[in-house]
């Protein structure tokens, strides 16, 4: 989500208003958030149409960690909405935020009925379009933006983030290539940049990315200049990578990782504790049920869990080949829900923990209920859409009591392989535990010990799907897979290459390649200096190749 100011602008009305805006204002800046609560809620009695007051009460409803309260006000914002493209546009991105899609679809339908306008909007909007997973209609938008001029360093990224997603290469490339003429320390666009295509020595951007590098200080104590170093730097490894020069690689990817493990640190204590509280859930809880309340008509979701770079977004492409499956993408609606039911604002392990604790006498139909009805229009009129999003191995006991009859597949990796894919990858300030070796091995012993752990206390609760044997045997991969979600074999779903479907992952690139076993085993290349996250694994109980 965008960050917005919450001021609420002073305008000419009663004194008692203008005093309750100062007061609530003042009351935001100290932080005082029961405070600023009671004097926006006053506030809201003398101006009930203003929606700026609507939203400044949700984020402060939110701050106190009730989510309910905070959907409700910007529910009520909806139908109060003026001709204000930056209004509805702050509005959509806090309902995104709050798990209401069909709220922010409902903004974004508002302003599109804009006339004629300008290109910060158009990008606004196709932004806010691609957050929601629509990919096509955000690429339209950002070419009407284009066509009117683009002068920004994120509305470049994001245009090239679109072509990237559909496939078009060398169009991305030359946006990414442009960004970084007019903005050389800007790191997003050359992570992107260096992940394009196979780098190789007769053709990479080796020098591009130095020549940025050296415009900022390595002294630097400053967070911002230490993440675009490190940015610079993961982009360098992967040029090295590519091109075979293993030692120049790692250094790269090693002052890479220490930059980001510096500035983003993990939590290994709430890591554990987020676990206990997920396996230490009542066992009536974890029981799989089939009672009516939960049954539905329309289209049915397909999970797909596991660790990040597991191989997930491949077996997505592959399923949703299939002339009755479309992919949804890593979408977030059902950690949302269950957050929305519990009460319990979206924010930490912290607030999961206590959505955990809540779970106990939540009603799972209506769990399920909510869920579909803020997703079943990704189906697009298909019989089932994916729900790809690698964390959700942590709900798997919820979908199975909200909605039993949708299937879970689980794709598991060699944590060797996975654990490395995870290492070399920039996932920004999204992923603390990636940066570090010691850190890495912890997360995906938290892993295990989960996964684990569900299939002792619900069997057959998730299809297991071996990378390994996606790879190496697609075709009796596929047909288990397919038989597990009551689909028929199709031969489309061994060429994920020909899947014309937008990808917004970092596989985006890769999984327009033919079906390939290339990426096993790559960790070996850097065996010696991979040896701390190997012991680390062991002391973890995970047994390594």
């Amino acid at each position: 989500m965008r960050e917005y100011p919450l001021p609420i602008p002073i305008v000419d009305i009663p004194m008692t208003a203008d005093r309750l805006r100062r007061q609530a204002q003042q009351a935001m800046d100290a932080g005082q958030w029961d405070a600023a609560q009671a004097a926006l809620e006053s506030l809201a009695q003398h101006q009930p149409h203003d929606v700026s007051i609507h939203m400044a009460l949700a984020d402060v409803i939110l701050r106190r960690g009730r989510m309910r309260a905070a959907t409700r006000h910007l529910l009520q914002a909806i139908p109060l909405l003026p001709n204000d493209a930056s209004l509805i546009a702050q509005l959509a991105w806090r309902l995104s935020t709050n798990g209401e899609i069909q709220g922010a679809r409902a903004c974004l339908a508002h302003l599109a009925r804009a006339p004629n306008p300008p290109a910060e909007v158009l990008s606004e909007q196709a932004h806010l379009r691609w957050a929601l997973g629509e990919i096509p209609v955000a690429r339209a938008l950002m070419d009407r933006a284009v066509a009117l001029g683009v002068d920004t360093s994120s509305e470049y990224y994001l245009d090239a983030m679109l072509y990237q997603f559909l496939g078009r290469l060398a169009e991305a490339e030359a946006v990414l290539l442009a960004c970084l003429r007019r903005w050389p320390r800007y790191g997003d666009a050359a992570v992107i940049l260096a992940n394009l295509r196979r780098q190789t020595p007769e053709a990479n951007h080796l020098e591009l990315f130095r020549e940025s590098l050296g415009r900022i200080s390595a002294a630097s104590t400053d967070a911002r200049d230490k993440f675009a170093r490190a940015e610079f730097e993961s982009a360098i490894f992967k040029v090295h990578d590519d091109c075979g020069r293993h030692d120049e690689a790692w250094s790269a990817l090693a002052r890479s990782n220490a930059l980001m493990h510096d500035i983003n640190p993990y939590d290994a204590q709430a890591e554990a504790a987020l676990t206990d509280a997920l396996v230490g859930i009542p066992e009536p809880l974890a029981a799989a049920v089939t009672d009516a309340a939960a049954e539905f008509a329309g289209p049915m979701p397909i999970f797909i869990v596991g660790m990040p770079r597991s191989g997930s977004t491949l077996l997505d492409q592959m399923l949703s080949s299939h002339s009755q499956v479309i992919s949804a993408g890593e979408i977030p609606d059902f950690q949302h829900q269950l957050h929305w039911m519990a009460d319990v604002a979206p924010r930490s392990a912290q607030g999961m923990q206590k959505a955990i604790e809540r779970s106990a006498g939540m009603d799972f139909a209506e769990l399920g209920a909510r869920y579909l009805q803020q997703t079943q229009w990704r189906a697009h009129g298909h019989r089932f859409y994916i729900d790809k999003l690698p964390i959700n191995v942590r709900m798997v006991p919820f979908i199975r009591r909200a909605l039993p009859r949708a299937p879970i597949l689980h794709l598991a990796r060699e944590p060797m392989d996975v654990c490395y894919s995870n290492l070399k990858v920039m996932f920004g300030k999204a992923s603390p535990y990636c940066y570090d070796q010691q850190a890495l091995a912890h997360y995906y012993g938290q892993y295990v010990r989960l996964t684990n752990h569900w299939r002792a206390s619900m069997s057959g609760a998730m299809l297991e799907v071996s990378y390994a044997a996606l790879v190496n045997e697609p075709e009796a991969t596929m047909r288990r897979v397919l038989h597990h979600c009551g689909l028929a074999m199709e031969e489309a779903c061994l060429h994920p290459e020909r899947n014309p479907a937008p990808v917004a992952t970092p596989s985006s690139v890769q999984v327009r390649e033919p079906v390939h076993s290339r990426n096993l085993g790559q960790w070996r290349r850097y065996a010696k200096q991979l040896e701390p996250l190997r012991l680390a694994l062991a002391e973890q109980g995970v047994g390594v190749g």
